[in-house]
C-alpha cells in the first residue's frame, strides 16, 4: 500500500534531524577530543619534551674509604654511583657534576634512545664541581636548549629532570624559590651562588638540567640538603657556562691557539663580543679587534661564549675556517688559521720551571702537601701548597703571606697541585681577574686576600 506523500514528508524530516543530531554528537566529540589534547599540552609538557632527548643518565662504580667520613682506616668498599648530565656539542660532549664521575673507573652513559656508551673524562674542576665528559655516538647528539640565569625571578616556575635514586628521566617540578645561596655540603664541597629551588632534587639528579618553563636549561642540579623536603639547589648557567668555556676549550683540550678573549654580548644580541685579541695570535694576524661581535666560526653559528670554543675544538693547528663578524654595522668574514699553543704560554712541565714561575709572577715557592699531612688540618679543603718561602716585597708578600701557610685556593679553582696554579696564571683572561683572590690555611684559620700580580714577569 503506498504511503501518503504528507507522511512521507515527516518521516524525511525527522530522519534529517536524527541524521543533523548524530553528526552534531560526532563533531562535539572530535572538538572535544581536540580540546582535550591541547589542554594536557601545557607549556610544562612541551618543556619535558623539548629537553629530554638531550640528558643523559649517567652510572657506574666507584671505590670509597679511607678519606670518606666515617670510614676506618684502609677500610676501601665499592659502591654503585649515579648521577645525570647533559649534552652541550653533538658530537657526544656532555656537563655533568665531578662529584657524578669522581673515582669512576668506567663510567656508563645511557642516552634518551636507551643506548649505553662508555664515557671518557675530558677535564674537570672539582672547585666548581663541574667536569665535561664524552661519548662517542654513531650519530649526532641533540643538544640542550640554552637559557640564562642573569633575569632569573623569585617564584617563577622550574623543572627539574634526572636519574633520581636511579628512576631514569624523572620530572619534578617547582618555583625558584631563592636567589645567591651560598652551601656548605660536606668538609670537602661548598658552593658560591645557588639557584634554591623546591623542585625536588633527589640523590642522582646531580649533573642534570634545571629548565624554565620554556624549555632552556638555566641551571644545573647540584646538591639537596639532607633531611630538609622542598629544598635543592643548582649551579646557575651563565656561571656553569663560563667554567664549561675553559674546560671545552682548544687550549686545553687540543693545546692549539685562536688568540681571542670574548664575552657574552646582551641578551638581547646573538654572538660573542671580542674584549681582547692577544698579540701575535692567528686572530690578530687576520685583522680581528677587540669590539668585534662574531656571528659564526666555520657553520656554527654563535649565540654564546661556549660556541667559541665548540667551533674550535678538533681542529688541528694549520686549519683554516672563517670567521663571521659584525663591524660598524657591517658584516666582514677573516680566515683565521689555528696555531699551536706558543711555549711562552704553554703550562711549564718542569718542575723547576714551574717553582721559578711561582716564584717570579706569585712571589713565592710552592710545594706539595702529602695528603695524609693536609687531613691534620681538619680544614674543608681537599688539598694545599705548602709556601716555602716568600721575595721581599713580591705580591705574596706585600699581603702578608708567610712561609709556612697553605695555598688552598685562587679565585674559583682549588690549588692541590703547581698544575693547578699554573692553569691559573696561564688562563687567557687572566689580566681581567686582578687582583687574584687567594685563600690560604694558617694553622686553625682559613684567611684570604687579593694578589696584584706582575704577569708579564716569567
Amino acid at each position: 500500500m503506498p504511503v501518503p506523500f504528507t507522511r512521507l514528508v515527516s518521516c524525511l524530516r525527522t530522519a534529517a534531524a536524527v541524521i543533523a543530531m548524530l553528526g552534531c554528537l560526532a563533531e562535539t566529540q572530535v572538538v572535544g577530543s581536540a580540546a582535550a589534547s591541547e589542554l594536557r599540552m601545557t607549556p610544562l609538557v612541551r618543556a619535558v619534551q623539548g629537553a629530554r632527548l638531550s640528558i643523559v643518565n649517567i652510572h657506574g662504580e666507584k671505590v670509597v674509604g679511607g678519606e670518606a667520613a666515617g670510614a676506618a682506616p684502609g677500610d676501601r668498599r665499592r659502591v654503585n654511583g649515579m648521577g645525570t648530565g647533559i649534552v652541550i656539542d653533538e658530537r657526544g660532549y656532555i656537563i655533568t657534576n665531578h662529584h657524578v664521575v669522581d673515582g669512576v673507573k668506567k663510567i656508563l652513559v645511557t642516552t634518551n634512545d636507551e643506548q649505553t656508551y662508555i664515557a671518557t673524562l675530558v677535564s674537570h674542576d672539582p672547585k666548581t664541581d663541574l667536569a665535561i665528559i664524552k661519548i662517542d655516538a654513531a650519530e649526532a647528539l641533540p643538544v640542550i636548549k640554552i637559557g640564562t640565569s642573569s633575569d632569573l625571578m623569585s617564584g617563577e616556575t622550574v623543572i627539574a629532570i634526572g636519574n633520581a635514586f636511579g628512576y631514569e628521566h624523572t620530572v619534578t617540578e617547582g618555583i625558584i624559590s631563592a636567589l645567591h645561596r651560598s652551601v656548605q655540603v660536606s668538609d670537602t664541597q661548598s658552593y658560591e651562588d645557588l639557584i634554591q629551588t623546591s623542585a625536588a632534587i633527589n640523590p642522582g639528579n646531580s649533573g642534570g638540567p634545571l629548565l624554565n618553563i620554556d624549555g632552556e636549561m638555566i641551571g644545573i642540579n647540584v646538591a639537596v640538603r639532607a633531611g630538609a623536603q622542598g629544598i635543592g639547589f643548582a649551579i646557575p648557567i651563565d656561571n656553569a657556562l663560563t667554567i664549561a668555556t675553559e674546560l671545552l676549550s682548544s687550549r686545553r683540550i687540543d693545546r692549539t691557539w685562536h688568540g681571542l678573549v670574548v664575552e657574552s654580548a646582551r641578551p638581547t644580541i646573538d654572538g660573542a663580543l671580542i674584549k681582547e685579541v692577544h698579540e701575535e695570535s692567528p686572530a690578530a694576524r687576520v685583522g680581528l679587534k677587540p669590539g668585534d661581535l662574531i656571528k659564526s666560526i666555520g657553520s656554527k653559528p654563535v649565540f654564546r661564549v661556549l660556541d667559541i670554543e665548540r667551533a674550535f675544538l678538533g681542529k688541528q693547528a694549520g686549519a683554516s675556517i672563517p670567521v663571521t663578524i659584525e663591524r660598524d654595522s657591517k658584516t666582514e668574514t677573516f680566515d683565521l688559521t689555528i696555531a699551536s699553543l706558543p711555549d711562552r704560554i704553554r703550562p711549564a712541565t718542569d718542575a723547576v720551571a714551574e717553582g721559578d714561575r711561582s716564584w717570579n709572577i706569585l712571589g713565592m715557592k710552592l710545594e706539595t702537601v702529602p695528603q695524609r699531612q693536609f687531613q691534620a688540618y681538619r680544614t674543608r679543603y681537599r688539598g694545599g701548597l705548602v709556601v716555602t718561602d716568600v721575595r721581599q716585597d713580591g705580591p705574596a708578600a706585600k699581603q702578608g703571606i708567610r712561609r709556612g701557610d697553605i695555598l688552598v685556593g685562587m679565585h674559583i679553582w682549588e690549588t692541590i697541585t703547581s698544575d693547578n696554579v699554573n692553569y691559573i696564571l696561564d688562563r687567557p683572561d687572566f689580566a681581567t681577574l686582578e687582583p687574584v683572590k687567594f685563600y690560604i690555611v694558617r694553622g686553625t684559620e682559613t684567611l684570604y686576600g687579593h694578589l696584584s700580580v706582575a704577569r708579564n714577569t716569567q
